[in-house]
């Protein structure tokens, strides 16, 4: 018997975290490559400390993207999200470059040729989910977290309230009662500030933001309301704390309420199965609980590299099904071409839009018209409705 009374908790970090940073600089440079070339390889890492950042990776592209330009994207991504301070600044930072080419072991077995299809650029399990518990169909804990981080960081870019850094962390802790969200229990926001700013004015300044962003009722008792509870956050960033690219891979889904497969998104390009077959597996299990055929869905994938199949598909709604599974499973195979150049079409995923993925999730976003976040639409929900009767 399933526990339908309990407590759970997810975190977010902003795009000013340390890993951010690097999730989003190697994100850049995979849009750097699919912009110039659809079809180029990207596996991309990035490492930041005290105004230093490394680049290092393999990559097959276009010859007209060097050191240079990958040191220059870097820049940019650092100075879109705000840093400007003695530890950290775009134009002071030391970036050096270690990126190189593909390794050929690796290309031949993804490369498709002659009869063989464009095969995994990877062996791994992949995870999708989706849950009625909000709007957008994602746990109520990670898409709270995401949401006040998301509206602090607007602000803070816009001018609105330039008392905030970059660096920031959140962490909602909700009561479920008969398996459903009903209120927080507490509420941690860290948020790097101006050294004018004491403790108690930071707290009122970050109180609307999780007011806003929770339903009404259901902020938590005012002693379990936390905000910088270390007293003082002014060195952050990379400053503070060395990042690396895909060190927060529970914060980039689905804050520890489904499984994960292990693998990173941040600086891979949609022939790694670790994101394009992750976003798949969401997608279809979006579709899943948007046509009302579940209430909860938990889809894996699996993969060899080199293989263009999935070596299994696994489904789970966790009884809430209203169809049956096996059929369901078979249904949605048919619905979408689940090979890593299937996935990669009916999601139109070689392009120019993993940057904007790097900070507040993956999931529970809006799409976008030019493709972004192609893996929130639920487009399938008819054809889903149609096939069951529902």
């Amino acid at each position: 018997m399933s526990l339908s009374d309990y407590l759970f908790t997810s975190e977010s970090v902003s795009e000013g975290h340390p890993d951010k940073v690097c999730d989003r600089v190697s994100d850049t440079v995979v849009d750097l490559f699919l912009a110039a070339d659809p079809l180029s390889r990207v596996a991309v890492e990035t490492l930041a400390t005290t105004n230093f950042v490394v680049l290092a990776g393999e990559v097959r592209g276009p010859d007209t993207l060097d050191h240079e330009a990958f040191k220059k994207a870097a820049r940019e991504a650092i100075k879109d999200i705000g840093y400007e301070q003695h530890g950290f600044h775009w134009r002071d930072a030391e970036i050096t470059s270690h990126i190189h080419s593909q390794s050929a072991d690796i290309a031949q077995g993804v490369d498709s040729a002659d009869n063989k299809d464009e095969g995994a650029g990877d062996q791994g399990i992949m995870f999708g989910f989706a849950c009625d518990e909000t709007p957008q169909l994602m746990p109520a804990p990670i898409q709270y977290s995401h949401q006040i981080l998301k509206a602090m960081a607007e602000d803070r870019k816009s001018g609105v309230q330039p008392g905030f850094g970059p660096d920031s962390k959140s962490q909602v802790t909700l009561k479920y009662e008969g398996g459903k969200p009903v209120r927080a229990t507490s509420v941690v926001v860290s948020t790097q500030h101006d050294a004018s700013l004491s403790q108690a004015e930071v707290r009122e300044i970050v109180r609307p933001y999780v007011e806003k962003v929770l339903p009404a009722g259901w902020m938590p008792p005012e002693e379990e309301f936390y905000v910088n509870p270390t007293g003082r956050f002014v060195i952050g960033g990379p400053d503070g704390d060395c990042g690396l690219t895909g060190r927060k891979i529970i914060v980039d889904t689905y804050g520890g309420a489904a499984p994960h497969g292990g693998g990173a998104f941040s600086g891979k390009d949609p022939t790694k199965v670790d994101r394009s077959a992750a976003y798949a597996a969401r997608y279809l299990a979006k579709n899943v609980v948007a046509a009302g055929l579940a209430s909860r869905c938990t889809i894996q994938l699996s993969y060899a590299i080199g293989v263009s199949k999935p070596l299994s598909v696994y489904l789970n709604c966790d009884g809430t099904n209203q169809v049956d599974l096996n059929q369901l499973s078979q249904v949605l195979c048919e619905l979408v071409d689940l090979s890593p150049r299937g996935i990669r079409e009916h999601l139109g995923l070689s392009r120019p839009i993993y940057a904007r993925t790097a900070a507040y999730g993956h999931f529970g976003r809006e799409p976008e018209a030019d493709g972004g976040f192609s893996w929130e639409r639920t487009d399938l929900t008819e054809k889903l409705k149609t096939r069951f009767g529902a």
